[in-house]
């Protein structure tokens, strides 16, 4: 079992989690996932790894509520304890210093982007975090990009905080303004399609992480694969970071369409 020790609510449906994971908190790097469930016999959750501590033990999770499954996860209180967490899973971000590179996240796409930023930064790259979100009260972690950031660029689509407009604004005004050498994208499926959309058009070497349906997370089940430069992977073992100018991102989000 897995106690959670802390519990914090970012917005009505999103939650963030501090659970009790020493081997994982131990041998995670950024990028890696864990699949979780809530009770015996529940739903199998991919959830990234947003933070981990290895002296204490823990990991940091963001969870946001969708279905019946990740309203269980969220109603859990500390003291109490999630089934299972199985992990690290996954490849871990391939990270060094090349320049500048441009983090962008969209709503809940912050949390797995946050160990890349402070990755990225620790590397000694410059670091440029681009959060976006449809209003002020969805944008997350903004407190905890920012020391690992050397600009943050908050855009909104109703303009209630921040810049008013798409993320892909805010990725190309620093484009036009600078050299940027990387682009890390992530966020929902179209929100990736058009940034890369975008960084393609200048020639901009983009890295997205995908969060495709996925059952088991090791590969067998075949739920999460998605074409990349015309072939068929699988996110959890493959992924879930890929080239995102090689990613097939219209067939992607017809799949995950499936349970609509």
């Amino acid at each position: 079992m897995f106690k959670i020790i802390e519990k914090e609510h970012f917005s009505e449906n999103v939650v963030k989690l501090v659970v009790e994971a020493p081997l994982i908190a131990r041998s995670r790097k950024p990028g890696h996932f864990v699949i979780v469930r809530a009770c015996e016999g529940g739903e199998r959750i991919p959830l990234t790894i947003a933070d981990a501590d290895p002296e204490k033990g823990t990991i940091t999770l963001v969870v946001q509520q969708i279905g019946v499954s990740t309203h269980k996860i969220c109603a859990l209180e500390p003291g109490e304890c999630l089934a299972d967490v199985v992990g690290p899973l996954g490849k871990a971000t391939h990270i060094e210093k090349v320049g500048t590179v441009v983090c962008c996240g969209g709503g809940v796409g912050v949390a797995p982007l946050l160990p890349i930023i402070k990755a990225m930064k620790q590397a000694g790259n410059r670091v440029v975090t681009v959060l976006a979100a449809r209003t002020k009260e969805l944008i997350i972690l903004e407190e905890q990009v920012a020391p690992w950031s050397d600009e943050v660029i908050i855009m909104t689509d109703d303009g209630s905080y921040g810049n008013k407009g798409l993320v892909t604004e805010g990725v190309e005004s620093v484009i036009n303004r600078e050299k940027v050498d990387l682009v890390v994208t992530i966020g929902p499926a179209v929100m990736m399609k058009f940034v890369s959309l975008l960084t393609e058009k200048y020639g901009i070497p983009t890295m997205c992480s995908l969060n495709t349906i996925m059952v088991d997370g090791t590969g067998m089940c075949g739920a999460c694969r998605v074409s990349v430069d015309g072939k068929t992977k699988f996110v959890c073992i493959d992924g879930p970071e890929f080239d995102a100018h090689k990613v097939n991102f219209d067939e992607m989000i017809m799949r995950l369409k499936a349970y609509n």
